[in-house]
């Protein structure tokens, strides 16, 4: 039997411990003015703050933790083609010049980050390649149909359809019936990026702080004032790209954008388990509450599939995670995870992003509800380039009626926990 290598406590992402440099920025220290002021250092804040510094305007960013401790650092790396639906299924309901509007804003958006990382000259360990996959027969006609709708509606001839056979032998699994191919996208290390990033913006002239908290948000005669645990920010405008960990600093983002925990394990290298995922693509399944996995570079499993819909963090993290890898991938049952951690993703009822204006001069930015790695870059870009005149596509998703969650602030929760359950129960039967 395989001596496994023994896990480390639960919580460190694989990602955290695999890169040798993560460099700390200051808190705070005073108060200050600048021209713009962010709340939220992910990969929204942080593209935001360094195209506006890029652009030569004064921005201040604080963020309450480090930088990746959120979703931007812990996710599952993946980017998926198109809004967060099947091009189609927009469509129906916004009709096909709107929904072709929305593809190409995504297809831009996978371009800006791959370009941004080249052009800025740091490595994000991209492996090209994803498949969507089945788990129930009766999405056969949706899935067949779907390589020709992209190709010839979209522009997006980088579909085929795989038949048993081939998802098969790409998976290194039988569990799935058929699937999706896209060669034109592909998985990326998210605290790379992260990392990446934030030198650029500090490097640009943006000032970034960790480890300061902004407590609240004010809009005072024509400027805006955010108390800090560092000091307090005057700005003439304010983005808040806090996502899932807003909490009560800004009510209306809370009520639009609703938080659920993702959780990820991540194996020791698979050197002896050559026919698992031998390509090294990235992978998500058909199910409402979605499993999502992938290769590394260094050849393990990083798989995600158990979500949480209350704040409450499971004890066991790696066992629940265990016995969605073990259904997939039988000769895996007895792996112990290396490292098994997770976090929040904000999601909003439509599923696509919260884009608007929550107060004078205050911008909420964010609900990118599981497709944020493309998204939630693009959207920090996009906004600074609305800052300084520029036409931009963020006013696709300002068109796009998103409405709160039901049941205030005391029953939201429990009724998403409800509904939620409810999609996954469908997913078993």
């Amino acid at each position: 039997m395989m001596a496994w290598q023994s896990p480390i406590s639960p919580g460190i992402s694989w990602y955290e411990a695999s890169i040798d440099d993560r460099p700390e920025y200051p808190p705070l220290d005073g108060s200050v003015t600048t021209s713009v002021a962010i709340v939220g250092g992910g990969f929204t804040g942080l593209q935001a703050a360094c195209n506006l510094a890029k652009s030569g305007i004064d921005v201040v960013l604080v963020e309450a933790h480090r930088f990746g401790d959120g979703a931007s650092g812990r996710n599952g790396g993946q980017f998926g083609t198109g809004q967060r639906w099947w091009p189609e299924e927009y469509e129906e309901e916004f009709g096909l010049p709107l929904s072709r509007q929305l593809f190409d804003m995504a297809e831009n958006a996978k371009r800006y980050v791959l370009d941004f990382a080249a052009g800025n000259e740091f490595d994000i360990d991209y492996v090209q390649g994803h498949m969507i996959v089945a788990h129930k027969t009766r999405f056969e006609k949706s899935f067949r149909a779907n390589p020709e709708i992209a190709a010839k509606r979209y522009d997006y001839p980088h579909l085929h359809f795989m038949e048993k056979e081939e998802t098969t032998t790409r998976l290194g699994s039988a569990r799935y019936h058929f699937g999706v191919y896209d060669k034109n996208t592909g998985h990326i290390h998210p605290m790379k990026l992260i990392v990446g990033l934030a030198r650029t913006a500090q490097a640009a002239g943006a000032k970034i702080h960790e480890k300061t908290a902004a407590t609240r948000i004010a809009s005072e005669g024509g400027k805006v004032r955010i108390e800090t645990s560092g000091g307090t920010i005057t700005a003439d405008k304010v983005l808040v790209a806090t996502d899932a960990y807003t909490e009560k600093l800004e009510p209306v983002t809370a009520s639009h954008v609703m938080p659920i925990g993702s959780f990820i394990g991540a194996t020791p290298p698979l050197d002896n388990f050559p026919p698992i995922l031998p390509g090294k693509e990235s992978v998500s399944d058909s199910r409402f509450v979605v499993r999502y996995f992938r290769k590394t570079r260094d050849n393990r499993l990083l798989f995600g599939g158990r979500e949480a819909y209350t704040s409450e963090r499971p004890h066991d993290i790696s066992n629940h995670i265990r016995k969605q890898v073990t259904e997939i991938y039988p000769a895996l049952a007895d792996i112990p995870f290396t490292h098994a951690w997770g976090g929040y993703v904000g999601i909003t009822m439509p599923r696509f992003p919260f884009v608007r204006q929550v107060a004078p001069n205050v911008t909420a930015i964010g609900g990118y509800s599981g497709h944020g790695v493309m998204l939630a870059n693009y959207c920090g870009k996009l906004y600074a380039d609305m800052l300084t005149g520029k036409e931009t596509e963020l006013e696709l998703f300002r068109g796009l009626k998103v409405p709160s969650f039901p049941g205030g602030r005391t029953l939201r929760a429990p009724l998403l926990f409800l509904a939620l359950s409810w999609y996954a129960m469908l997913d078993r039967i």
